[in-house]
């Protein structure tokens, strides 16, 4: 399960200790100079906008084999070298009311995301998860105990989170698990690389479709809907009408893939044009319940890449580039990227591109409520100090140049209700491990010190419209608590305003 907060304050403090970055490469063209002169304010977002953080249970939480809890796929799948409609687990439910229960108590509201990637083994060792229709039906399950158990107080739901990141993964390049691939897009033992992720997202999809009609027709009193990732392509070659295409096709081929079905009927035409009858189809039936069964769109940006046209043109590139939607993507054009390289592969800082998948989604959807439910900086952890970590300053500049390209979408009229930070603290990134950190709190894995980073301290002071002094910080740890002076750091652009909370 997924949490993400409304928050009103943050109540904690920082600590950090200043010390020098080294510059950005003359050749990168850097978030700062993208959005030169410019800051953002809370008050330049509605009242009622909600503001948080993002975390993920397997990401954060660790006791794999505690409290009852049997192995998911990704306990199998990290512990490699190289149980239907069970009974409830009661202490499982207990920990999410008491998490849900302290949230609303401290004035936030929770968002759950009912599915994070992991799912119990037995179900991929008994039908094969997610390429059966019968995963449909153990989902719904797992969906209506969380209605029946969580549903008085939650009143925002997620079904899936990024099912159209993980069907590629899993399904076409075999980097997460089930692993199943085939040539040219990976070397597994098992897989259809071009059959596999169209079924798998089928069956998620119409996964999502039937818990939300039970939702409908038995819960009701909240909102419901999906997350996908959502990167923004821009075509390779800016006076090129066939990468122009190439970026659009992409677009409708990664993110229309989820919401097209979920809001007008059926797949992209886009997609139905290139993939024909390997494309699967809704009964009417389905279709009846698949069209308009979400309240809200959600999405999860981070990064724009560039894309090249592949259907008319020679696309034999060599290094890691693959291909979405017959186009090559890829973060650099003649060997400049399109922006800073962030911590994590394929990864870029372009602030510009969340205006712009905003108001992709916008046209295309008829300016449907959108959340953004994951938005975040990745910093190496690996070899670094941890005062390096502390001191954050370009995840602060990161969210606040993002947060201006949102606040212009909202400006041209775009209806996006929330903005969450990824992550609330450092956790397991999946393949990259405890390697890079997205967190606003640095997590010291020996000792399970929790300490927050600069960049807790401004999003603090963001959302009370309050600037960064010298003051004593707090540090919270599970087994103890310490306290010592924090330096002083002036950050440019950090204004002081009356809080419009």
């Amino acid at each position: 399960m997924e949490t993400k907060m409304k928050l009103n304050s943050i109540h904690s403090h920082l600590c950090f200790l200043l010390i020098l970055f080294s510059s950005v490469p003359s050749f990168v063209v850097s978030f700062n100079e993208e959005l030169e002169g410019e800051d953002i304010e809370r008050s330049e977002f509605p009242d009622d906008f909600f503001f948080g953080t993002s975390t993920s249970s397997y990401q954060i939480e660790g006791a794999y084999h505690q409290d009852g809890k049997s192995l998911s796929n990704w306990d199998v799948f990290t512990h490699t070298q190289g149980g239907r409609f069970g009974a409830v687990n009661p202490r499982g439910v207990t920990f999410y009311n008491d998490i849900i229960d302290n949230l609303l108590l401290q004035g936030i509201e929770p968002f759950v995301t009912i599915h994070h990637n992991d799912f119990p083994q037995e179900l991929e060792e008994r039908y094969g998860s997610w390429l059966s229709p019968l995963m449909q039906e153990d989902f719904v399950h797992f969906a209506k105990t969380c209605f029946e158990s969580f549903g008085d107080r939650v009143k925002y739901w997620i079904t899936i989170n990024e099912p159209n990141l993980f069907a590629a993964l899993a399904y076409k390049e075999g980097m997460f698990p089930p692993s199943h691939c085939s040539e040219p897009y990976g070397n597994c033992s098992v897989g259809n690389s071009i059959k596999e992720p169209l079924i798998s997202m089928h069956n998620m999809l119409l996964a999502h479709a039937r818990a939300v009609k039970l939702y409908r027709e038995h819960f009701q009193g909240g909102s419901i809907g999906i997350v996908a990732y959502a990167d923004m392509y821009e075509p390779m070659t800016d006076d090129d009408d066939l990468d122009r295409e190439a970026a659009s096709r992409v677009l409708a081929f990664n993110l229309a893939w989820v919401f097209d079905p979920l809001s007008l009927g059926d797949y992209p035409p886009e997609m139905r044009r290139y993939h024909g009858n390997e494309l699967p189809r809704f009964s009417a039936e389905e279709r009846n319940y698949v069209k308009g069964s979400i309240d809200f769109i959600g999405i999860n940006h981070y990064s724009t890449l560039y894309a090249k046209d592949c259907i008319h043109s020679d696309c034999n590139f060599e290094g890691n580039g693959h291909v979405i939607g017959f186009s090559y993507v890829t973060g650099e054009r003649n060997g400049v990227p399109i922006g800073e390289p962030a911590g994590m592969e394929g990864m870029y800082v372009v602030p510009r591109g969340m205006e712009k998948i905003i108001e992709y989604l916008k046209k295309r959807y008829h300016n449907k409520p959108t959340f953004v439910l994951e938005n975040g900086y990745a910093q190496i952890r690996q070899d670094i100090q941890v005062q390096d970590s502390l001191f954050d300053v370009k995840r602060v500049e990161f969210h606040k140049a993002y947060l201006a390209s949102l606040a212009r979408a909202i400006r041209n009229g775009a209806d996006v209700r929330g903005y969450f930070i990824w992550t609330l603290m450092d956790d397991f990134e999946w393949l990259d491990g405890y390697n890079v950190g997205f967190g606003l709190y640095y997590v010291d894995r020996k000792s399970l010190l929790r300490i927050p980073k600069l960049s807790a301290k401004w999003y603090n002071n963001f959302l009370t419209n309050n600037s960064l002094n010298d003051e004593e910080v707090v540090i919270m740890s599970p087994r103890r608590s310490s306290k010592f002076r924090s330096r002083k750091v002036i950050l440019s652009g950090v204004k002081t305003k009356q809080a419009e909370m």
